[in-house]
């Protein structure tokens, strides 16, 4: 996954860059599925500043406003092995060369409708950008699940951001569509992550101060790397964690994960993302 996702210096977004290099722009098309409005607020800003084709995936039956009344149907569907059913879509994909495709993260993956889509549609010989909302990740195991279900598309690197830092996202998702080359513009390049190392009582409290408060998360940093980001006045952290089970007497052993956790200047540590 590119890993440039960082504050943009200057930008001026277009498709000027990708026309003059590759002769022709390809066609591109905005997929995607919201159900809190989040994901639309994600596929609208790709539309606008690429200025592409965007298409929403309705539901023949939509969900509950509710959030318990859509996870329990979603999880009744699921022990039925049954999707829910969707309107048919107005674009004609195979106009499209590359395709981004939305959706928020349930149950760790892509949203039930994608699967729906993804049974009624090709995705063959096309180019696929994932983008994602979420509560604390999704975005690799959502992509993972993209490549086994369309084997012969290329999915592309992709652009995840937490329900709870959608103000960060015009920023990021530009730099994030500058630095995958679908429109000109600076962005700062990252060095890697240096070596993991045992996490001392300062860096514990950072990783405990991000993940306070986030009921799905129960866990104990471990191990860390870190790296500066915007220029050298903030620093990115890795870390590597055990979260344990939030159900007392459960005999679910702890998971090993990795959360990614944000100091810029003048701010409160925040977690950006979990890859589980």
């Amino acid at each position: 996954m590119l890993a440039a996702l960082a504050m943009i210096v200057a930008t001026s977004c277009s498709q000027n860059s990708m026309r003059a290099k590759r002769g022709k722009a390809p066609k591109m098309l905005v997929l995607y599925y919201s159900q809190t409005s989040n994901t639309k607020a994600v596929a609208q800003e790709i539309a606008t500043r690429l200025k592409i084709d965007i298409e929403e995936i309705t539901l023949v039956e939509p969900y509950d406003t509710a959030f318990q009344a859509t996870i329990d149907r979603c999880k009744a569907n699921r022990e039925k092995g049954i999707t829910p059913e969707i309107n048919p879509l107005k674009s004609d994909i195979g106009d499209y060369d590359i395709i981004f495709l939305g959706y928020p993260i349930w149950f760790g993956t892509y949203a039930p409708p994608i699967a729906t889509l993804l049974d009624k549609i090709d995705l063959s010989g096309k180019k696929v950008v994932p983008f994602c909302t979420f509560g604390s990740g999704g975005l690799e195991s959502s992509a993972q699940d993209l490549a086994q279900k369309e084997p012969n598309a290329k999915i592309l690197a992709g652009y995840g951001v937490r329900a709870a830092r959608m103000d960060a996202m015009p920023e990021e998702l530009e730099a994030f569509l500058a630095a995958s080359q679908f429109c000109d513009g600076r962005f700062e390049m990252l060095e890697d992550f240096p070596e993991q190392h045992p996490v001392n009582a300062d860096e514990a409290a950072i990783f405990n101060a991000a993940v306070d408060g986030y009921p799905m998360l129960n866990a104990k940093a471990v191990t860390v790397a870190m790296r500066p980001i915007n220029d050298s006045t903030g620093t990115e952290y890795l870390f590597t964690a055990k979260d344990m089970p939030r159900e007392k007497g459960s005999k679910m052993p702890p998971r090993d994960i990795e959360v990614y956790v944000k100091v810029e200047k003048g701010k409160a540590p925040v977690f950006t993302r979990v890859v589980r």
